[in-house]
Formats: structure tokens, sequence, C-alpha cells
């Protein structure tokens, strides 16, 4: 986890860890059934937080002969555990405390301490956020929000933006649903602001669910490096051509690169691994993420100037 991603997860943790406890506090003074399920929220929300630092920390350890090329995708392992289990708990949870509350209405007490608490929680999801955007702004470039989400290769930064813009839009829904409960007095619209709450944290773990799944299975590099990757190798001295070339990211930072290149067939074995040296550092140069790089020396050949199949 680079140092960026670091503090937004802290800071989320700790605003997280805050406003589970005041949401609890308020929901034994008040009996808000969205108060519980935002509760539970903001509970999920701290444990992925301790989560995505254990991952970012396992990650770190060195490759063993079992695991040759490392742990980094540790990263992408305890990030998928808190889209697919702490989100669809919570949100289940939630839907599950909406129904009840809908069939079992039940009148909110002390409005004014449930209105206090839920808004001391947007201001400290609101710092979170604030923390969030900001170390997002620094690595996501001429992206749209969206984009940086689906095209990052880290999930820290990604998954610490969709808890906190869940978490203000779900705390909206709580506050609304108090509210109207009292205003109407009708306590259905409280069960009503759960039932919205556990639907939006479905909708973000599947967001999140299909994103880690494609980092855990393995993505390629984002087209801007494979260029550079490609244009580094090509540059490189005694390097005719570049034939093809394959990606892989093995965490966040780490990059598998596989490539096989086209040298001139009168070199002898120790200038060819001169070349392939050359090639190797040109091409870390330009993308320090490859990590591990494997190229294959070959000459030219007819059936390799044929395209290769989509």
């Amino acid at each position: 986890m680079h140092e960026g991603g670091r503090r937004a997860v802290v800071a989320a943790l700790l605003a997280n860890a805050g406003i589970a406890l005041a949401k609890l506090v308020g929901f034994v003074l008040t009996g808000a059934a969205s108060l519980l399920a935002e509760a539970v929220h903001s509970l999920a929300d701290t444990s992925n937080q301790a989560l995505l630092l254990l991952g970012s920390t396992r990650a770190k350890r060195s490759a063993t002969r079992s695991h040759p090329f490392g742990y980094g995708r540790e990263t992408y392992f305890w990030a998928f555990v808190v889209a697919l289990v702490l989100f669809l708990l919570g949100g289940v949870f939630a839907i599950v405390e909406g129904i009840e509350k809908l069939r079992h209405p039940h009148e909110v007490e002390g409005l004014g301490v449930a209105v206090g608490i839920l808004l001391v929680a947007v201001t400290l999801e609101s710092f979170s956020l604030r923390t969030a955007i900001h170390e997002a702004n620094q690595v996501r470039g001429d992206d749209s929000w969206w984009a940086f989400i689906r095209r990052s290769k880290r999930p820290d930064l990604p998954i610490v933006l969709l808890e906190d813009v869940g978490a203000e839009v779900g705390l909206a829904f709580a506050l609304t649903g108090v509210l109207l409960a009292r205003i109407t007095d009708n306590p259905r619209w409280d069960a009503a602001g759960s039932l919205a709450i556990g639907v939006l944290l479905v909708v973000v773990a599947v967001i999140l669910v299909i994103e880690m799944k494609s980092l855990l299975i393995g993505e390629s590099a984002t087209l801007a490096d494979e260029e550079a990757i490609g244009s580094a190798i090509e540059s490189a001295p005694g390097v005719r051509r570049l034939i093809h070339l394959r990606t892989e990211h093995l965490g966040p930072d780490e990059l598998l690169v596989v490539a096989k290149i086209e040298l001139d067939a009168t070199l002898t074995v120790a200038e060819v691994a001169d070349r392939i040296n050359g090639a190797e550092a040109a091409l870390r140069a330009a993308v320090p993420a490859a990590r591990l790089v494997f190229l294959e020396p070959d000459v030219a050949r007819p059936e390799l100037d044929r395209p290769e199949p989509a």
C-alpha cells in the first residue's frame, strides 16, 4: 500500500470506529432501526480498513519456494473479502432489520439525540472522504472518478472512496427516515431508511466484488504502461523489434513482464545476454513496477510476421 493510500485507510478507520460507537449509543437511546443499520454499516467499514491494512502488511512478505512470485495478491484477496463478506453481511443485516421494523414498527425516541449523532457522523465521514479524495487526486491523473475506480490497480483508495460515499448517502437515508418518522408519526419511515441503507450496501458490494475479482484473477498493466514498456524495449541497443508482450499485475505495484524480442541472428551468446540485460534495464527505468521481467530472444521468421489471433 502506497503512503497516500495508507493515510486514507487510517483516516477512514479512525473516523468509522468513532462513528460506529456513537451510532450504537444512539440506537440504545432511541431504538431507531436506521441508526442500528448505520452502526452495523460503520462497524463493517471499520473492519474493512483493518483488513486492508492486514492485506498490505502480508503482501510485503518475501517470495518463498512455494510462492516464488511473492505475496502481492494478498492485497487483492483481502480487498475481495471486504467486498464479499463485510459489505454483503452489512447490507443483508440492514435489509432484514428494516423488514422486521416494517412488520413490527417501533416508535423512535429521543429525536434530538438521533439527529445529533447522525450530524456528527456526517462531519466525521466528510473528513474521511476529503482525505480519500485528496489522496486519490494524486494518482488518478485525467481519469474520471468512475474510470479511476474501474482501472485502478490499487484497491485501497477505490474501496475507501466507495465506502465514504456510501456512508454519506446512507447517513442521508437514516436522517431522512428518522425525521419523517417523527413528522408523520409513522415509525415505518425509520424502517424504510434501514431498507434503503441495506440496498445501498449491497449495490456497493456488487461493484467491489466485480472489480476485486478481476484484480484477483490477474489484470494486465495499463495501456500507458504497456506502451512505455514496448517503447523502452524497442529503443534498447541491439533490439530490432518487439514481437509480442504480455503483462500481469502480481500486486498493486508489481508487474510481471514477459516478451519475445527480435535480435540479430549473428550475435554471440554473450552479446545476446548483453542486449537482453540492456532491454531489461531500459524497461525497468521506464516502468519501475516491472519487478519480474522475462525476455526471450528470437530472430526474424516469416511466421512471426503473421498477426496474433484476437
